[in-house]
């Protein structure tokens, strides 16, 4: 069986671009809406650690973070370089290491993107998950993707949580104001 390499899913929120970018630019915020993460920890500059897992600096095409992911017991950390950041029309990072406290396994694993569109009631989000393990014969990265998601290939389980994290962010977004 071909392996799918995107999935992706959408969700009309009723709030500006502006606003919506706002959360989604920051991923020291994303553990609020994503099944999975936790936050994040902005590295600096010159690669050390800061922002925290609450506040954030400017995001800025290059910013490198470290994404706090748990499913059920399993905890790892993967290291991501944002690679768009267009004010109220796209935030987009790619995956390119993970470990468990610390992300020490380098290689190509995944890209995450965020289009904003300005619609009637709000901002249209669609989130897409872009399988970067390209290199991976399909056999392997079928085998490693039922072990690591309890049966799922990668695509469809990264679909549900797709399909849950817009849905979460809306609900994030629409709800009364959260101190960020």
């Amino acid at each position: 069986m071909p392996r799918t390499f995107t999935v992706s899913d959408s969700v009309v929120i009723a709030a500006s671009p502006t606003a919506v970018y706002g959360r989604i630019s920051r991923p020291a915020l994303m553990g609020r809406w994503s099944p999975e993460n936790l936050g994040a920890t902005v590295r600096t500059r010159d690669g050390g650690r800061g922002g925290g897992r609450g506040g954030a600096p400017d995001t800025y095409v290059g910013m490198v973070f470290d994404g706090h992911n748990r499913r059920g017991r399993m905890r790892w950390t993967t290291r991501c370089t944002v690679t768009a950041a267009d004010a109220d029309e796209r935030f987009a990072f790619r995956v390119h290491a993970i470990g468990i406290r610390t992300p020490r396994q380098r290689g190509p694993i995944a890209g995450w993107e965020y289009r904003l569109e300005a619609v009637d009631g709000g901002t249209r989000v669609t989130e897409t998950w872009t399988d970067d393990r390209r290199s991976w014969p399909d056999a392997v990265a079928h085998l490693f993707d039922r072990v690591a998601t309890s049966r799922h290939t990668f695509a469809d389980f990264q679909a549900r949580n797709i399909h849950r994290t817009p849905s979460n962010l809306k609900r994030v977004t629409e709800g009364p104001p959260a101190a960020d």
